[in-house]
């Protein structure tokens, strides 16, 4: 019998990470539907100014190398800011925005004044139908697709070979047991044909270049995300999502629990993700 894309279990960095902090917040999030049949999710301020930085660095894809940086990185980081201006952005005073706005504006002039491999080819994946993320079958006999979105794939045309670079906007460096880079890996050898010859995170809330990373390797990386994989689908089959702090909840499932009790803020509905946006 053929896999059946409709039934699969789709798992991602972001879903996977959340079932990891806690089962529970993995179901408010990417499971649960409320009465009006839609999903629920949080905004705050760390996440808008993330969203706001990457939708300006990841558009520069849009254009050829020599075209990227004709007009103003800033003028389009303001518009992109505006998207998630105010309550819809999760500020909740204009002291609060400010002060994030700031630190995603010196971001932008850190990344405009070392363009370096963003005025350099760049490779993207192939799209997919329905606007869905690039996505393969991890596991077809355990109906498993794994999916993922790449900040940047850069060129490298000495050895027709790629170059991933993931921009991360937070104060903290990415945790060695991340599986972010494994999944890049496990795309990148299902979905397109080149050699990755490297990988890197640039931390440009402090850094002016990105951080080079070691490659991981590609059986170790597909062990690695099924065994979570399959603790995430069996837990779908079960309807098993507690939360490991039981009853009292945890920093990860007790802002989604808010939302259910009708203790949050509703300020967006996003129909084309029929998905409702609370602060908390």
């Amino acid at each position: 019998m053929l896999p059946d894309k409709y039934s699969a279990v789709w798992i991602s960095h972001s879903s996977m990470g959340d079932f990891l902090k806690c089962p529970r917040a993995y179901f408010l999030h990417n499971v649960y539907r409320n009465p009006a049949g839609r999903k629920i999710n949080l905004v705050n301020p760390h996440l808008s100014l993330g969203i706001a930085v990457h939708e300006t660095l990841e558009g520069l894809l849009n254009f050829k190398a020599e075209d990227r940086f004709k007009k103003s990185l800033m003028q389009t980081f303001e518009a992109n800011w505006q998207k998630v201006s105010g309550k819809i952005g999760g500020f909740k005073s204009e002291a609060e925005e400010a002060d994030y706005k700031a630190r995603a504006k010196n971001m932008i002039e850190r990344v405009d004044t070392h363009r370096g491999f963003l005025e350099k080819l760049a490779v993207k994946l192939p799209e997919h139908a329905n606007n869905m993320p690039p996505n393969f079958y991890l596991s077809e006999e355990d109906n498993i697709i794994l999916s993922g979105k790449i900040d940047w794939l850069e060129y490298v045309p000495e050895n027709d070979s790629v170059r991933v670079i993931d921009f991360k906007t937070g104060k903290n460096d990415e945790s060695k047991e991340s599986l972010q880079l494994p999944i890049y890996a496990l795309l990148l050898n299902a979905l397109q044909k080149r050699k990755v010859s490297g990988a890197a995170y640039w931390y440009i809330d402090r850094n002016d270049e990105p951080t080079e990373m070691p490659l991981p390797d590609l059986a170790e990386s597909k062990k690695r995300v099924l065994e979570v994989a399959l603790k995430v689908k069996a837990a779908r089959e079960g309807n098993k999502f507690f939360c490991p702090y039981g009853s009292q909840g945890c920093f990860a499932c007790k802002p989604f629990e808010k939302i259910v009790r009708g203790e949050a803020e509703l300020v967006k509905v996003d129909e084309s993700r029929k998905t409702e946006i609370y602060i908390v």
